[in-house]
């Protein structure tokens, strides 16, 4: 069970549930193909990671119609930020006891991230250690976080909104950091080990430099206590946490635009920044190449280093890129189109690419060795209106996910489970050999 647990502040919504009516089954030609009991597990599992189903598990929910900045799928449990309150939707529970809502906040949320607790010592209970802590920043100066029912730590010392929070935790077992940037353009690293629940004591380092807000963190991969650092004006600085001195900064670089994301691998952090992705070697800080071009801009950026692929996603289009062929002039491995307007939800993991834009009904979901098109759904309620609806935030785990909507249909919430589907999409060699055959009309059962 999650570490989020229920409130004492819960909020009641409505939800759906919603089942597709089976009609005979149909064995794709992939898994009749498959010779053998693993060979067909297998096939089975890559095409439920991959979506290529058409019988998932649907429930939806309809919450306050306002837009959501941030989203987060951690286990049975759909967090959402929607300004200064976060909802929590459990997706195994139903009626009165299947929302909760945290509002200690009083600005808008600004980052939202999960850990695991196994990382830290704030329980010693083995069965305590199996769960998440939620961390959030906001524009109210403060970074919480939350476990079993609500809020545990808060804390305070940026001198204006805290604007980011860094994806992985630093420091050894005995004693683990949280890295924030903030609109003051300091970095700050806090105690999530220290006692009081207002976290008096937990700030341990404050990093100057930045004269400009910080946009994003990120751990280095080949060094686990640097900190690299980017601030709205395309400032880049690397931070040793171990350093004893207040400055910390081990070097600096620039790049050129707007940031839009930075991830690091190993001794390498690639900074995605107006139309570019550039490569920025930590243990010299000069540029070592640039990974992707997306003229005029980018709106999202993802990378999946197992794979050496990264995918950017610009308006109407996504492309994805393999880093081992960059070179001055990248090209893209496979050009994902067909989305209305600018990709800014994007997910890249070992089996796909899902895809989304604030001005497109459909999500898109692509394999991700070779940018085909497996299965496509919208993000709201199908129906034969005229109605504008778009997708504006998602949040994908392994053969789940969940997307919120905007336009027409705004604050509804779409849970789809793969887990269990049975139905798989028919390919083009499918389809010709079952040509005559035609399924009864799909059925939608309502629980309310």
């Amino acid at each position: 069970m999650s570490v989020l647990k229920m409130c004492p502040s819960q909020t009641s919504l409505l939800f759906t549930s919603t089942r597709l009516e089976h009609w005979p089954h149909q064995l794709s030609s992939t898994y009749v193909q498959a010779s053998g009991t693993r060979e067909a597990y297998l096939a089975r599992r890559t095409a439920l990671r991959e979506f290529k189903f058409i019988d998932p598990s649907i429930r939806h929910y309809f919450i306050d119609p306002r837009p959501y900045n941030h989203m987060l799928l951690d286990r049975n449990c759909i967090i959402l930020s929607q300004g200064s309150k976060i909802q929590i939707l459990y997706t195994d529970a139903s009626g009165a006891n299947s929302s909760v809502t945290l509002q200690d906040h009083n600005a808008r949320i600004t980052c939202m991230r999960s850990f695991s607790l196994k990382e830290t010592s704030l329980f010693r209970s083995k069965g305590k250690q199996k769960d998440n802590f939620l961390v959030t920043s906001s524009s109210d100066h403060s970074i919480r976080l939350w476990w079993e029912d609500c809020c545990q730590r808060c804390f305070r010392g940026h001198n204006g909104p805290v604007t980011t929070i860094a994806h992985k935790l630093l420091g050894g077992y005995n004693e683990k950091f949280l890295a924030s940037g903030g609109e003051d353009g300091t970095v700050r690293l806090w105690s999530i080990t220290s006692s009081g629940k207002r976290g008096q004591h937990a700030l341990r380092k404050t990093f100057y430099g930045h004269e400009k807000p910080i946009a994003f963190l990120s751990v280095s991969g080949h060094k686990t206590s640097l900190l690299v650092s980017i601030s709205k004006d395309t400032k880049v600085r690397v931070w040793d946490t171990t350093a004893t001195r207040s400055s910390g900064c081990v070097g600096m670089t620039s790049v050129v635009g707007a940031p839009i994301d930075m991830k690091c691998h190993e001794s390498l952090c690639y900074v995605a920044a107006g139309s570019s992705v550039t490569s920025i070697d930590l243990r010299t800080m000069r540029k070592a190449f640039t990974a992707a071009v997306h003229p005029p801009k980018f709106n999202s950026f993802e990378m999946l280093p197992s794979k050496s692929l990264i995918c950017t996603g610009g308006n109407e289009k996504a492309m994805l890129w393999d880093i081992r062929k960059a070179q001055e002039k990248p090209e893209p491995v496979a050009m994902l189109e067909g989305h209305e307007g600018p990709v800014s939800q994007l997910h890249m993991d070992a089996y796909k690419v899902v895809t989304g834009s604030p001005e497109d009904p459909l999500v898109r979901v692509w394999e991700t060795s070779t940018g085909t098109l497996a299965n496509s759904f919208m993000c709201g309620i199908p129906d034969e209106s005229e109605s504008k609806i778009g997708c504006s935030a998602m949040a994908v785990d392994a053969c789940r996910i969940v997307t919120a909507s905007c336009g027409d249909e705004p604050g509804l919430v779409c849970f789809r489970d793969f887990t269990k589907a049975t139905l798989p999409l028919l390919t083009n060699e499918d389809a010709l050999s079952s040509k005559f055959w035609e399924p009864p009309q799909i059925q939608f059962d309502t629980n309310n």
